[in-house]
């Protein structure tokens, strides 16, 4: 029975030794080599594309700049690297990449048998249609045979399948290898329509030779939660990336915006003071300093001004906030309490 016991405590032992080896690991690593790397869409107006002086922008481009500040109190230790739908799963799971912010939904599937953790929703989104004015389409219903361009690997793939089949309508499905080819075929007349998140559908007409001559169908056929994300096996990663979003959209609902995070550090108001400064406790179980939301919202400012910078109403998308409104006003966005 002795025997018994101190192999069970060993045992004990053991795993709890590897789970707390495991929880750093990522850190670590990210910490030893002084940047991030982040895995990004190739090229996404509004959401992650170069500037004219090759400077990254977007809305998941400042998401990955706000877990920069989280790591390291500074927003420009990242690397970025372009994936296509294709590759942007292989890339994370081999460690290629420490973390995804490129419009990826999060699904049961990819959180399950692919091995993926998705953190906080930065977008919440839907699969829709966009056609040329010219071929006269007013409504999704009225693409029955239409050929359909779309991207592999993608959520799309499946979405456009069933919504058809639901509606006893055939298609002839035209798979793009990349956003770049995707948006050449769409333009170059390949196929009468283009489907993908109607926020990357925005992206792509912006960016057209003449926005005018395409429009967004109505139809919103799927659920597209939108997330940053990655691999199983450590929490503690996960936990950073996770609160990191959660930060940003926290903040907005306290009123703290990079122009005041200053003054609301002489808040008498414990929950802003329990926001702008974590616990001792907190703040070393995630491997990161008290101040990593004050440093969030210092450099990058809090999920309204993320949201208007990138894709508000005086960007060219011009996307209402919708179901990306705080909770309080109407939309999903809404964040746990940091206590």
């Amino acid at each position: 029975m002795r025997a018994l016991k101190i192999m069970t405590i060993t045992v004990v032992l053991t795993m709890l030794a590897a789970g707390t080896a495991l929880a750093g690991k990522t850190l670590d690593k990210i910490k030893e080599r002084g940047f991030i790397n982040v895995g990004v869409s190739e090229g996404v107006a509004g959401f992650a594309m170069p500037d004219k002086k090759g400077v990254w922008r977007g809305l998941d481009i400042d998401t990955a700049r706000a877990i920069s500040c989280a790591v390291f109190g500074t927003p420009d230790k990242l690397k970025f690297m372009p994936l296509t739908s294709t590759a942007r799963f292989t890339a994370l799971q081999s460690g290629e990449v420490d973390v995804l912010c490129r419009n990826v939904t999060t699904t049961l599937s990819r959180e399950t048998a692919m091995g993926i953790n998705f953190g906080h929703v930065n977008f919440y989104d839907g699969q829709g249609f966009m056609v040329p004015k010219d071929l006269g389409v007013k409504s999704a219903k009225d693409l029955d045979g239409a050929s359909i361009c779309t991207l592999p690997g993608s959520t799309t793939e499946l979405n456009v399948a069933d919504y058809f089949r639901k509606n006893g309508m055939s298609f002839k499905p035209v798979v793009i290898r990349n956003q770049a080819a995707l948006q050449e075929a769409f333009y170059g007349g390949r196929c009468d329509c283009v489907t993908s998140d109607t926020s990357q559908l925005a992206a792509m007409r912006v960016v057209s030779p003449n926005p005018k001559k395409y429009v967004i169908l109505p139809e919103i056929i799927s659920k597209e939660p939108l997330a940053p994300c990655v691999s199983h096996g450590d929490d503690q990663w996960y936990d950073i990336v996770n609160a990191s979003v959660i930060a940003l959209i926290n903040a907005e609902e306290l009123g703290i915006t990079s122009k005041n995070v200053d003054e609301k550090l002489k808040s008498n108001d414990p929950v802003v003071k329990r926001f702008l400064k974590v616990s001792e406790g907190i703040a070393g179980a995630m491997g990161v300093n008290r101040d990593f939301a004050y440093n969030i919202i210092k450099n990058m400012g809090n999920y309204g001004e993320i949201f208007e910078r990138n894709v508000g109403k005086n960007t060219p998308l011009a996307l209402e906030r919708g179901k990306n409104a705080l909770w309080t006003k109407g939309g999903l966005m809404y964040g746990f309490p940091f206590k």
